[in-house]
């Protein structure tokens, strides 16, 4: 099956966008920020660094919470319930920010770049209910190029899947987004011209852009944050809406968590393109009922000479487990975890086994030179991926690393410490996900 993106969307958007692109040389790329490095402003200098490792660990559990409530899956399973300290769920959760522009003159947001999300949205003025918001409020008013979109035109229609309806007078389109922990944000649909900050320093205007402009927001969003950008498989992400001009490509080299380098890179078009020696690929599952979602058939993981078998979650068609930038740790079911876990310890040489000081993490070891750890390979259909120690363990502190692994029985993610160091390439027409081991410092 192949990702669905609409016609309709995509003649609404991709032909304008297109001439741009091409002119590009069919592709470009854009910096990610890690949100807990400086410069971000989720930043926190007085946090100490297991606290923040810590928190994000807590953030990628209150993501499945999320992801399980967009899957509608069983509640009766073991969840994160929104009280469990270990679940922090906030609904701007993603890890990686991207600096965008919206309108004519160009209107300068800190977005969450958010692989687990479709529409791309900001807070607008008039705020009739919205949360607090540290930085300015984009003002649609104050821009030349900025329409708002007829609830009979083909944007509309295709938004359906993000509860778009009309306004009480039959003009507007708008829109309404609900997340698994009672936040939402509501408001109307548009066409903007959005701009991305290139690698090149040359702007990246894509006009047209189908956006969300919230005029009611409320729930756990943080006042650091101004805007998401969808990047999820369905009709309203940024990709889909990018579709043929950039020929369905997309990739991603997130540097290591603990890297003095705090950017990592986007890659859109021709730059996207995985290739040469070392490339694994596999089969990028898609399920139409959740477009958003990229799957992935998970097969086994092996530590030194003991293959584990994985089962992973039930969704997503063949797919059983997700792969997604913005979740940190790979959760996989409980069973399996405890298995893997206890092949770790016992393969494990040398070293001091100790405990996390955010009592978060299971198995944690001192990351002296003593310590030898198995090789890891993850086995995924058609492509066995070998980890480093980058991959398997997160430094929590220097002086503690912990296992970046966590058990969950509601649903599988395959998070971004396992895919750092690693060029990660989308390739939606062929349906493939590709591996190349890179250090994503010099990209």
């Amino acid at each position: 099956m192949s990702f669905p993106i609409t016609l309709a969307l995509a003649t609404f958007c991709c032909i304008i966008m297109s001439a741009f692109v091409d002119a590009q040389s069919g592709g470009f790329s854009i910096n990610l920020v890690h949100r807990d490095s400086e410069g971000s402003p989720f930043y926190n200098p007085k946090e100490m660094p297991a606290r923040r490792v810590g928190n994000a660990g807590r953030r990628s559990i209150g993501r499945v919470h999320r992801f399980s409530h967009m899957l509608h899956l069983n509640s009766s399973r073991s969840i994160s319930d929104p009280s469990d300290p270990d679940a922090q769920l906030t609904a701007n959760n993603g890890e990686y920010l991207v600096n965008i522009s919206l309108g004519t003159p160009p209107f300068p947001i800190v977005a969450i770049a958010d692989t687990g999300s479709d529409i791309i949205w900001t807070q607008c003025k008039p705020c009739t209910d919205c949360y607090k918001q540290d930085a300015p409020l984009f003002d649609p008013k104050s821009s030349s190029s900025y329409r708002t979109v007829s609830c009979s035109s083909n944007a509309c229609n295709s938004l359906q899947s993000e509860g778009s309806s009309c306004s009480s007078d039959g003009s507007v389109c708008e829109y309404q987004v609900s997340y698994g922990d009672q936040s939402h944000t509501q408001g109307d649909v548009a066409a903007e011209t959005l701009t991305l900050e290139s690698k090149t320093g040359n702007p990246v205007a894509l006009p047209k852009t189908v956006i969300g402009c919230g005029h009611d927001n409320a729930g756990t969003f943080s006042p650091k944050g101004s805007g998401i950008v969808g990047l999820g498989g369905g009709p309203a992400s940024l990709v889909s809406q990018l579709g043929s001009s950039i020929g369905g490509k997309f990739s991603y080299c997130m540097v290591p968590y603990a890297a003095a380098k705090p950017t990592s890179t986007m890659n859109f078009g021709t730059n996207a393109v995985v290739s040469g020696n070392g490339v694994l690929s596999t089969p990028l599952i898609s399920d139409p009922s959740q477009p958003t979602f990229y799957f992935l058939q998970l097969e086994a993981v092996s530590v030194g000479s003991k293959k584990i078998a994985f089962q992973g979650s039930s969704i997503g068609g063949s797919g059983n487990i997700i792969i997604d930038s913005g979740t940190t740790l790979t959760l996989v079911p409980t069973d399996f975890f405890s298995q893997l876990s206890d092949a770790v310890e016992t393969q494990v040489t040398g070293g001091t086994k100790t405990s996390d000081p955010e009592g978060f993490f299971s198995l944690c070891y001192v990351p002296d030179s003593s310590l030898k750890l198995p090789p890891v390979t993850a086995h995924f259909k058609g492509a066995d991926v070998v980890l480093t120690s980058d991959n398997i363990f997160i430094q929590v502190n220097d002086k503690v690393v912990c296992l970046a692994f966590y058990a969950n029985d509601q649903l599988s993610i395959y998070g971004n410490v396992a895919q750092q160091n690693f060029l990660i390439g989308y390739d939606l027409p062929k349906q493939t996900l590709s591996f190349k081991p890179t250090d994503c410092t010099n990209t």
